[in-house]
């Protein structure tokens, strides 16, 4: 268990010197947008929190080295072909110019050097057909670096909330380490529960108050750690099923292929940024306490309790991954399941049709006596 210590020690003490020196570095690390549509913040704060994660991850492969553990290599592998996605990420949150496609890029990169370094390679689904395909190599090579990128963007793309992405991260990391540990797979058990170790720490400082921010850095190498590990994790164990792997990371993917599909119908441009996500549904519609108060407080509030609301959902598709991971069909099943309750819940609330006891509504104030 010391990677998970060592990794929560130092991103706890990093994150708290990001926020108690964020007059030094602020100009250049915070977020001072108050007015995008994809902003539910009441003061500029710092985006850099990835430096914490980045820091602790680091710390952790080094007191991997130091105890002379055979997971030290494979860590340090992790870290150096990470390096593209989390730059790229970092230079967004510094100096809120990078392009999409340049990220884009850098997250390609750093799925082509998983692909050939690691052995980060899609050889499987249990479909025939497509199993059948994946026979190949250059199929094979392109769905595992479509694959790969597309988790490390979606987790990116569920980010906007104090707790959201960091929490989702940490579940879907304890499922891959939970399953690594039944299999004695040390190498992928050692890694998943340092990144849990490194969510914990930044998550002390950014929920509830949101006194920092996890940044596209921060959230794209997340995204990365979990991608890489679980189909690292598949890859390595013939008897975990593929489609684990998919119902762990359903709710950022799905989120994602939804998001796309719903722009594309409407002709509206899938790379451009918008206010109909289903956690900014949540905290619009379902999140009414103190709704139109001038207090940064309630807004912080609400900002906050948003997030306990998609943890669950996330719960619900790593919670079966993580009980039937050796189940195809059990997991097919959970995976169409999860799909439907997703569209269910997003048209209730898109409807206003939300069930009651979902709804946190604002408090009246009692008459005076």
């Amino acid at each position: 268990m010391l990677p998970i210590v060592f990794t929560f020690a130092i991103s706890f003490i990093v994150s708290m010197w990001l926020v108690r020196s964020s007059h030094i570095h602020g100009r250049f690390s915070a977020d001072t947008d108050l007015s995008g549509v994809q902003k539910f913040h009441a003061f500029p704060v710092p985006r850099v929190g990835g430096l914490a994660i980045m820091a602790a991850l680091t710390g952790g492969c080094i007191a991997l080295w130091y105890r002379q553990r055979p997971e030290g290599l494979f860590f340090l592998q992790m870290l150096i072909v990470s390096l593209p996605a989390f730059g790229s990420g970092l230079y967004e949150d510094v100096s809120k110019r990078g392009g999409v496609r340049f990220r884009m890029a850098c997250i390609l990169l750093s799925a082509v050097v998983a692909w050939a370094l690691l052995g980060v390679r899609i050889i499987r689904l249990d479909l025939p057909i497509l199993d059948s395909l994946l026979a190949f190599p250059v199929v094979s090579f392109a769905f595992s670096i479509l694959a790969l990128a597309g988790v490390t963007n979606a987790l990116n793309f569920i980010d906007g909330y104090n707790g959201l992405a960091s929490a989702v991260a940490a579940i879907m990391l304890a499922g891959i380490g939970y399953v690594a540990f039944l299999l004695h797979d040390h190498v992928v058990w050692s890694v998943a529960i340092a990144g849990i170790g490194a969510c914990l720490g930044f998550l002390f400082w950014n929920w509830p108050r949101g006194l920092i921010f996890l940044g596209d850095g921060g959230a794209y190498l997340l995204g990365y750690w979990i991608g890489a590990l679980v189909i690292l994790l598949v890859a390595r164990n013939p008897q975990v099923s593929p489609w684990f792997a998919f119902l762990l990371v359903s709710y950022p993917v799905v989120e994602t292929i939804f998001t796309m599909l719903r722009r594309l119908s409407r002709q509206a441009n899938p790379g451009l940024p918008d206010a109909a996500h289903l956690h900014q549904l949540v905290y619009k519609r379902l999140m009414r306490w103190a709704v139109g108060s001038p207090d940064p407080r309630h807004k912080v509030f609400r900002n906050s309790m948003t997030s306990p609301y998609l943890w669950l959902l996330s719960s619900i598709g790593v919670i079966p991954a993580v009980l039937f991971w050796d189940n195809t069909l059990v997991l097919q099943c959970s995976t169409v399941a999860f799909v439907l309750a997703y569209i269910w819940l997003y048209r209730c609330i898109i409807r206003f049709r939300a069930p009651r006891w979902l709804v946190v509504r604002k408090k009246r104030a009692r008459p005076p006596r």
